[in-house]
């Protein structure tokens, strides 16, 4: 089956039509600034966009970078703060007038790792690290998902949430080393391992791809790896989350 996955960053919304049973893209990656404003309104025009960009006509599958409860936007996360309360499902549904699924996003990256990518077949507590805007992040239990996990909102010394401390756009923002950044990263995993002590973490988002730059710095004892997709896991994982209900919170 092939199914169009958007995947909504704080920098970029994306979309790909992906195979469902193999989990690869069957198109181009098509990618739009997000919005500047952030706000519900022009993200639902861009979805659009996007959508009518492939001239698809069936299920779409979003990964958003929020906690997602039902469909509804609980916090605002790196977007505007008049997202709260909004049925993501419904308005990007309206937009486009076709069934659309929302899902957290790094839950999306993480969903489709553990079932196309390097966490397929791994046991015991496994969480998904998505690299980005913001510091994501998917928790998995023996391969079940344990949605709206948001580690990059633990507060940290002076700051409101850590990924203010230790995301990619951090790193960007203050043209930061990886030696610089990659401690700054590792302080955000040593936080992970020590409350959940988990049996594996997984690397996803863009940064991911720079691991080799960047593993030397992280000193936790848990096995860090990076995710084999790449910065398609979103869109991956949020096609296949069409088909799979129990998925959803």
């Amino acid at each position: 089956m092939e199914i169009l996955g958007i995947d909504i960053g704080g920098s970029g919304m994306k979309g790909a039509i992906i195979n469902s049973e193999t989990g690869e893209l069957i198109t181009e990656r098509f990618r739009i600034p997000t919005p500047s404003s952030r706000k519900p309104k022009a993200m639902s025009k861009t979805f659009k966009e996007i959508v009518e960009h492939f001239n698809y006509d069936g299920p779409v599958g979003c990964g958003f970078p929020s906690i997602i409860k039902k469909g509804v936007c609980k916090a605002p996360g790196n977007l505007h703060e008049s997202w709260v309360g909004v049925n993501a499902e419904t308005l990007f549904s309206e937009a486009c007038g076709l069934p659309v699924t929302v899902i957290n996003d790094a839950d999306a990256a993480g969903y489709a790792v553990m079932n196309y990518g390097i966490g397929k077949d791994k046991v015991g507590l496994v969480i998904m690290v998505t690299i980005g805007t913001g510091l994501g992040s998917g928790v998995f239990f023996n391969g079940e998902l344990i949605p709206n996990f948001e580690l990059g909102q633990i507060p940290y010394r002076k700051y409101e949430k850590i990924e203010h401390y230790a995301a990619a756009s951090i790193k960007e923002r203050k043209d930061l080393s990886f030696k610089k950044w990659g401690k700054r990263f590792n302080i955000f995993l040593e936080l992970i391992e020590t409350i959940f002590c988990p049996d594996h973490i997984i690397l996803g988002g863009g940064t991911s791809k720079d691991f080799d730059e960047f593993k030397k710095w992280i000193k936790i004892d848990t096995p860090v790896i990076p995710a084999e997709l790449g910065n398609h896991a979103g869109l991956i994982g949020a096609a296949v989350a069409t088909m799979h209900p129990h998925v959803k919170n």
